[in-house]
């Protein structure tokens, strides 16, 4: 990779170019086109994705203006145009992009396996939540969330070890969170950690019987008995833990086994929150510094809107937004994926801050990727007396 390539290029390289191939060809996305395939598509909205182009029209014209360097980024097409772009995001399936960018997601987690958790805990952790982004009903009425409104939600769940994307679902903006429960395939032994808008006693029980730990904050008013009291002492901030069983005439029956209720007073915050785990051998104050955990997810959602182009679409149908998402998603695992296999010691943010600004510089990709070394400190002057004093 030598100075003498576009910085875009060398990250064109790292593209499982077997694998995108395969899910282009499940669903024949290059079915009678001539010119423009996915893969270039793909690295039009990977380009658009990195600088964040505001729209087709920034895309075409960034791209047209390197017209002649087209083949050396990396694409095989003669020139970007804006309807060609805007058609394939239309018409192309965008279960291509989903399934791509779940291989992505499997090659990241494989990388960042290693990774250490903030708690000391040899197990997977995983944080389950939901961002929405709201859209225009004119302009999307394929999606509407309530009257007057539309939006979309993408549906998380990241594994702790690297914030890499385990599962993802794009769904309309109707959909309750807790429905995803009946999507997940639970990790025997993992934790799930998650808020209380994910309290179904009969999805929990489901995950406790697949062998796998779930934590997560009580709702106000549910009905329980408690069966033992276990002491406290030396748990700074935990005021009871206890094991309980469910007396509600509907929950002792979704959840017919003893849980854990443990009620604990931050001390940064003073909020006193109350934590429901079917763990329990787990000190109460590393179950609560689990569910402190569950905020990585919030910050993943932050980064991406922050720093990629989810909020802002390029076309209106819902085949298009799920499109821009999924290639999105695609992107984040892409550079977790180079960053892990480059040892680089930038942040996320860092490195995209990076190519926004480079990404058509001709440079070295570890100029990118790893940070520059500090400055030695000059030599402090010679203390030795001068020949003329």
């Amino acid at each position: 990779m030598h100075e003498g390539r576009f910085l875009f290029a060398q990250l064109v390289d790292f593209i499982p170019r077997y694998f995108l191939d395969l899910c282009v060809q499940k669903y024949k996305g290059n079915y009678k086109v001539q010119e423009f395939a996915c893969r270039d598509q793909f690295l039009a909205m990977f380009f658009a994705q990195l600088t964040s182009r505001e729209g087709l029209r920034g895309i075409e014209i960034t791209l047209r203006a390197h017209g002649r360097s087209l083949y050396h980024l990396g694409f095989r097409c003669a020139t970007i145009s804006r309807n060609t772009l805007a058609n394939a995001n239309e018409v192309r399936p965008w279960r291509i992009w989903a399934e791509f960018a779940q291989e992505l997601m499997k090659r990241a987690q494989a990388l960042y396996a290693g990774e250490p958790l903030a708690v000391d805990l040899d197990a997977m952790v995983f944080a389950l939540d939901s961002t929405t982004i709201d859209l225009c009903l004119e302009r999307f009425p394929w999606t509407p969330s309530q009257q007057s409104k539309a939006a979309v939600k993408m549906h998380v769940l990241l594994n702790l070890r690297g914030n890499i994307p385990d599962f993802i679902v794009v769904s309309r903006g109707k959909m309750h969170d807790v429905n995803i429960l009946d999507q997940l395939d639970y990790v025997i032994g993992a934790y799930y950690i998650m808020d209380r808008a994910y309290v179904d006693f009969a999805r929990l029980y489901r995950l406790h019987q697949a062998k796998a730990f779930f934590v997560t904050r009580a709702k106000r008013g549910f009905q329980f008995s408690v069966v033992k009291s276990q002491s406290v002492e030396g748990a700074a901030g935990v005021i009871c833990d206890q094991i309980i069983r469910l007396t509600g005439a509907k929950t002792r029956k979704a959840y017919p086994e003893y849980l854990r209720r443990i009620k604990y007073r931050d001390p940064e915050t003073g909020r006193t929150l109350i934590f429901l785990t079917n763990d329990f051998d787990l000190p109460a104050l590393m179950i609560a510094e689990l569910y402190r955990q569950r905020w990585q997810v919030e910050l993943f959602f932050k980064w991406i809107k922050q720093h990629l182009r989810i909020k802002r679409f390029y076309g209106h149908s819902e085949n298009a937004v799920k499109t821009q998402l999924w290639i999105a998603v695609a992107t984040y695992c892409l550079l977790a994926i180079i960053r892990k296999e480059l040892g680089s010691d930038l942040e996320m943010h860092e490195i995209q801050e990076i190519l926004s600004a480079s990404i058509l510089s001709k440079m070295p990709i570890l100029s990118a990727f790893l940070r520059p070394p500090a400055k030695s400190a000059p030599p402090s002057p010679c203390n030795c007396p001068s020949l003329f004093d």
